[in-house]
């Protein structure tokens, strides 16, 4: 039976009565160990840790991890300015992303590190500032993850400039003089250390080919196991074979190479909790299921619906009991894709879960829900607020960082049409 990863019974009932729910609460001293465990990454010239915001994009976590030593990684340009409206200064933000911000220009400017991911984007570059430096990022063949929604590289990717295209690359930095100082791939959501491996030596090879790059940035990716049969990547092992891999090539070249990576779920995955409370139960006859209805759904957590994932489910029933009973777990959304607990690899597939026998008003807890949550939910649907979000701070202290959006809000730039 799955139980609570950092919250006491007691706690996720008090919670619900200051700020009810649905309600993500994250972890201080989680999200600093896993800082911690990141900035250990192995290394032979020095490491650079940046966050993948994108994971949960909330200033309070962001100031956090800069606190801790660690700098950005922004997928879009509104991720930089929200970053520096954290406090994040702009030469510690990384942009990688599908689709340059209008204002490119002007983020460059005020100082944020540059990855060109496409060849239309590193010749607008080139067009817009000759002779200075960015980084380039390399779709380099390969990926890995659980689903191809979660695999960042091989030619079913579109992140990346395709290896092939090197040629092309080269002769487009050439004519406008620039300078890569950083090389980039990323391959996905995968835990195989063998893959990672072959990565890193593909990309020290890309790194031959540029004399300017002082730095190589592997991205991130690390996978977390949420579940307790799931596997969790361990850096070390992935770290050490990279570093062997540095140190050779200086001894061959003489070139010191400073080495970046990019967590995101590494550094959130269990590092937050949904507490919900159940607000309906239904059974389906003798050839059905037991459903529980939550207050919370694919408006608050969409990985499920998305990926098929599994999140550890805690239930907290007020009166004691010894009884089990298999629940389809689903959320509050009028949508029959809102499904909590689908088969894994089958987001359209209902499984159960073994769980004590519950009553209306009982709180259920899901764990492992601090990377692609509160950033990726099924925002609105069905006109239901953002949840709020509070951090519990190691002290003790429970700190509201979001508060519970209001109607108001949510329709405040709607246009009413004229009679």
């Amino acid at each position: 039976m799955e139980t609570l990863k950092f919250l006491t019974p007691e706690q996720a009932e008090a919670l619900r009565a200051q700020f009810g729910t649905p309600l993500y609460v994250y972890d201080e001293r989680t999200l600093k160990a896993q800082a911690q465990k990141a900035l250990a990454f192995p290394n032979a010239f020095g490491l650079t840790v940046r966050y993948a915001m994108k994971a949960s994009s909330n200033g309070a976590l962001l100031q956090i991890f800069a606190r801790c030593g660690l700098h950005i990684d922004a997928s879009s340009g509104y991720e930089c300015h929200r970053a520096m409206r954290a406090g994040i200064a702009p030469d510690k933000i990384s942009l990688s992303t599908q689709e340059l911000p209008a204002d490119f220009s002007e983020l460059y400017e005020r100082g944020i590190q540059f990855n060109a991911c496409s060849l239309s984007q590193l010749a607008r570059f080139a067009e817009l500032f000759p002779e200075r430096e960015l980084g380039i990022r390399f779709n380099p063949g390969i990926g890995s993850g659980g689903t191809v929604k979660t695999n960042v590289g091989g030619p079913a990717s579109s992140f990346g400039i395709w290896h092939e295209w090197l040629d092309e690359v080269k002769a487009i930095v050439a004519k406008a003089n620039l300078r890569v100082l950083r090389i980039h791939t990323h391959i996905g959501s995968g835990s195989d250390p063998a893959v990672w491996q072959h990565v890193a030596h593909l990309s020290l090879k890309m790194v031959r080919e540029f004399s300017d790059a002082t730095t190589l940035n592997l991205g991130g990716g690390f996978k977390v196991g949420r579940m307790n049969y799931e596997q969790t990547t361990d850096l070390q092992e992935i770290g050490e074979p990279v570093r062997d891999a540095l140190e050779k090539l200086h001894a061959e070249t003489g070139r010191k190479i400073h080495l970046e990576i990019e967590p995101g779920t590494y550094l959130m995955a269990n590092s937050c909790a949904l507490v919900t409370t159940i607000q309906d139960i239904v059974h389906t006859g003798a050839d059905g299921y037991h459903f529980l209805k939550l207050d919370a759904g694919m408006t608050e957590l969409l990985r499920p619906s998305l990926y098929a994932s599994q999140h550890p489910i805690v239930v907290l029933p007020r009166r004691r009991t010894d009884k089990f009973l298999p629940y389809v777990v689903v959320g509050h959304c009028c949508e029959s894709g809102d499904l909590l607990t689908p088969a894994p690899e089958h987001h359209d597939v209902l499984h159960t879960r073994e769980l004590p026998e519950v009553s209306i008003g009982d709180l259920c807890v899901i764990e492992g829900v601090g990377a692609y949550c509160s950033s990726m939910p099924a925002k609105n649907y069905n006109s239901f607020p953002e949840s709020p979000e509070v951090l519990l701070r190691e002290s003790g202290e429970l700190a509201l960082i979001r508060r519970r959006q209001t109607l108001e809000q949510i329709v405040q730039n709607e246009i009413s049409l004229a009679e």
